[in-house]
């Protein structure tokens, strides 16, 4: 009855989901016994492998280190991890693109259902996840031998890292190579920004629809620089061409739960409210005071955004 936690990584660099889907492997672990281990999978992934056994409470970190796993491509991932799901009772991984790509795969090979996006252990066959756009809680129970989960970052808080002085855990090197004939890497494009990533940052601000234009969405890069936030855009901001769709903060976006969000000219549609309600601290500036942004806010700003954000960049 152990835990088998897949890591998420780019560049060479371990992806910071990861603690805490092992924050979530650990909760499994008081309740199922056993050990939380760790699947690092790529090309060179010496240091995402040494990252991952600093992660506090893993066991061990097993390292797929092959060509063939090098863009993580669900095809061979998938064939491994149903490899080596024999020897655990669970497979988590986030419920981000690549877990989204790979877990559904696992479990089509492994013939178990999947279970999406928890955000709570209950015990270790039964986990409370969000539906209709996180405004109802399902608590589901699985029976199957092999529960394969992705979990939602935003609803458990990273595990610590020991550091160089608190030990690593013991990395072993797996030799099961997947024959993939199946898919080909093409090519990624990639968003080049110098801010935080918009999913890992500690201050997101974010505009709606109430900015206008995607010209100005530039009132809000002085505030950003200044706190160093990541910027972000509701959904109405996205369709009406303002702003990229890597920048949407919602249900059909990216999922935020910054130490701060500022949201700006948004209304607060459940969509939208959906990808950022786990905040620690929300701050809403809307002319609408009967907006629904203001019932989730913790300090809500009835006035003109053309006026509020020079004010409030030239306070800071």
């Amino acid at each position: 009855m152990s835990v088998l936690v897949l890591a998420e990584h780019h560049d060479g660099i371990l992806v910071g989901a990861t603690a805490h889907v092992v924050a979530a492997a650990q909760q499994l672990k008081a309740s199922i016994g056993g050990d939380v281990d760790i699947l690092v999978a790529g090309e060179n992934v010496g240091a995402v492998a040494e990252a991952a056994a600093r992660l506090d409470g893993v066991a061990k970190v097993r390292v797929a280190d092959h060509a063939v796993y090098a863009h993580q491509l669900a095809e061979p991932m998938g064939a491994l991890l149903a490899e080596l799901a024999g020897d655990y009772s669970h497979v988590l991984a986030a419920a981000s693109t690549t877990g989204k790509n790979v877990l559904p795969r696992v479990a089509a090979l492994k013939d178990v259902s999947q279970i999406s996006e928890i955000v709570e252990v209950v015990d270790g066959d039964t986990f409370k996840r969000p539906i209709y756009a996180g405004n109802a809680i399902a608590t589901v129970q699985s029976a199957d031998s092999l529960k394969v989960i992705t979990v939602r970052s935003t609803g458990f808080d990273a595990c610590p890292d020991r550091g160089s002085e608190g030990g690593s855990a013991a990395i072993e090197a797996v030799d099961f190579v997947a024959d993939n004939a199946q898919s080909t890497f093409v090519k990624q494009a990639l968003a080049e920004s110098d801010r935080p990533e918009l999913a890992a940052a500690k201050v997101v601000i974010s505009g709606g629809r109430g900015m206008g234009s995607g010209e100005n969405f530039k009132l809000l890069d002085g505030i950003a620089d200044k706190l160093g936030a990541a910027i972000g855009a509701s959904r109405a901001a996205v369709d009406a061409g303002s702003v990229p769709n890597d920048m949407q903060v919602g249900q059909t976006g990216k999922i935020v739960a910054p130490e701060l969000y500022i949201a700006v000219g948004i209304s607060g549609a459940i969509q939208h409210l959906a990808g950022m309600k786990d905040s620690k601290v929300i701050v809403a500036i809307n002319k609408d005071e009967e907006a629904p942004i203001f019932q989730v806010a913790d300090y809500g700003l009835v006035g003109d955004l053309f006026e509020i954000l020079p004010e409030l960049e030239s306070k800071l």
